[in-house]
C-alpha cells in the first residue's frame, strides 16, 4: 500500500479551510446568545448578520434577510416541502413536480407528499442528465404548487438550465425551488438570474463547518417553520443561534466568492486532465454527465467489467479516496438512481466511480490516480464474469 493520501471526494464533504478554522477558534469567544439585548448579545448578533450578508452575496441575493440559517441542506429542503404540505392542504394547488435525479432528501420529501395525497410527477432526464423541458412544460399547469429541480447534480455534475425551467414554472404560477447544495461556491450563482423562489445551501460543501446550511426565500414566497419556538430567523426557524457555525459559514462564503473564478479554472483543468488520462489508460469506459454543462470539479466514470465497490476499495488501498455515488446513498446496494435515470444499465451503474476534485487537488494527485486506475481496472476485469 502506498503511503499517499489523495482525496477526491469533495462532493461528499470538504475539509475545513485553515482560515475558517482559525476564525472559528477565535469566534469561540463569541458565545453570547445573539437574541440577548445586552452588549455581548448585540455583538454576537452583529457578527451573525455580517455572515448572513456574506452568504447572500455568494448567491446574488440583494437583501440578506432573504437568507435564513438552518442545520444544513436536508433541513432546508424539508422546510420547503413541509411548507408545500401546509399550503396544499388549504389551497387549490397541490401538484408537485420534481426530477428522477434529485438528492434523496428531495425525492423522499416528494414521496412523503405523494403518500399524503399530493399528485407528484417525476420528470425524466436525457442521457446527459438534463431535465426534459418538454416534459416540464406538459407537467405544470393551474394545479401545480411546486417545482423542484436541483441546480447541479451531486453524482454526475450536470448543471441544469434553470432559467429556461423557471420561465415555464412561473408562467404556470407555481413556486420554484432548487437544491443548490453542490453548485454554490463552485460555479457563479445568481438567484435573480436563475428565477428561483427558494434555494438550498450547505456550508460543508464549500470548506466550512458541518451542521450549518442556508435557505434563500424570495420576497413574497411562503414559508412555514419546520422548527417552531422563538422568534429567531424572522420566525422562520426557531432555536438558539449556532454562532460558531454561522460565522464559519460567513467566512467560507466570502472566500468562495473571492476565489470563484480561479477555483473554476484550476479544477476544470484538473478534471479534464483526469478524464483524458483515464480515457487514454483504460479501454472501454463511459464518462457520465453532460460534456460541457457540468460542475468543474466532478467526473463520473463507468468501468464495464469492474464493480464499483471493488474499484473504490482498491483505490482506497492506494491512498485514493473516491465515491461510488452520493454519500447519502452509500449504504444502499441499489445502483445509482441518477445513472439509471440517464439510461445507464444496472451493471454499468454498479461499475461507476465519482471523482470530485477540490481546491487542494494537484496535478501530481491527478497523475497518481491515473497511474493506479489502469492496473486496478485490468486486474478486476481479469477476475470478472461480466462481458464488456
Amino acid at each position: 500500500m502506498e503511503d499517499r493520501f489523495v482525496y477526491m471526494d469533495y462532493n461528499a464533504t470538504t475539509p475545513l479551510r485553515p482560515e475558517v478554522k482559525a476564525e472559528m477558534i477565535a469566534d469561540l469567544e463569541v458565545y453570547a446568545n445573539a437574541s440577548s439585548m445586552h452588549e455581548a448579545g448585540r455583538r454576537a448578533r452583529s457578527r451573525i448578520e455580517g455572515a448572513r450578508a456574506s452568504v447572500a452575496g455568494l448567491i446574488g441575493a440583494k437583501d440578506p434577510e432573504r437568507v435564513i440559517f438552518t442545520s444544513g441542506g436536508s433541513e432546508s429542503n424539508n422546510t420547503v416541502f413541509a411548507t408545500m404540505f401546509h399550503l396544499g392542504r388549504k389551497g387549490p394547488r397541490r401538484g408537485i413536480v420534481t426530477t428522477r435525479i434529485e438528492h434523496p432528501c428531495v425525492l423522499n420529501s416528494a414521496k412523503w407528499l405523494e403518500e399524503e395525497g399530493f399528485p407528484v410527477t417525476f420528470l425524466d432526464v436525457d442521457e446527459y442528465g438534463m431535465v426534459r423541458l418538454d416534459q416540464l412544460r406538459d407537467a405544470v399547469g393551474p394545479g401545480t404548487l411546486l417545482v423542484s429541480i436541483m441546480l447541479a447534480n451531486n453524482e454526475i455534475g450536470t448543471v441544469q438550465n434553470l432559467r429556461a425551467a423557471a420561465d415555464i414554472v412561473k408562467a404556470a404560477g407555481a413556486w420554484f425551488h432548487t437544491d443548490g447544495t453542490q453548485a454554490v461556491g463552485k460555479i457563479p450563482v445568481d438567484v435573480d438570474a436563475l428565477g428561483v423562489d427558494y434555494m438550498t445551501m450547505s456550508c460543508h460543501k464549500l470548506y466550512g463547518p458541518k451542521g450549518i446550511g442556508g435557505l434563500y426565500i424570495r420576497e413574497g414566497a411562503p414559508l412555514a417553520p419546520l422548527i417552531r419556538g422563538g422568534h429567531q430567523e424572522q420566525g422562520h426557524r426557531a432555536g438558539t443561534y449556532n454562532n460558531l457555525g454561522i460565522l464559519g459559514f460567513g467566512l467560507a462564503a466570502e472566500l468562495a466568492r473571492a476565489e470563484l473564478e480561479s477555483y473554476g479554472k484550476k479544477v476544470s483543468a484538473l478534471r479534464l486532465r483526469l478524464r483524458d488520462g483515464i480515457l487514454a489508460s483504460v479501454p472501454k469506459v463511459r464518462v457520465n454527465g453532460h460534456p460541457t454543462s457540468v460542475l468543474p470539479n466532478t467526473l463520473n466514470v463507468s468501468f464495464p467489467g469492474a464493480e464499483g465497490e471493488a474499484i473504490l476499495l482498491s483505490l482506497d488501498l492506494e491512498g485514493i479516496r473516491v465515491s461510488t455515488g452520493s454519500a447519502c446513498a452509500s449504504g444502499s446496494l441499489e445502483p445509482s438512481h441518477v445513472l439509471l435515470a440517464t439510461g445507464v444499465g444496472p451493471e454499468l451503474a454498479h461499475g461507476s466511480i465519482r471523482f470530485s476534485l477540490g481546491r487542494d487537488t494537484t496535478e501530481n494527485d491527478v497523475d497518481y490516480v491515473i497511474s493506479k486506475i489502469g492496473p486496478i481496472i485490468a486486474r478486476l476485469r481479469s477476475m470478472s464474469t461480466i462481458a464488456f
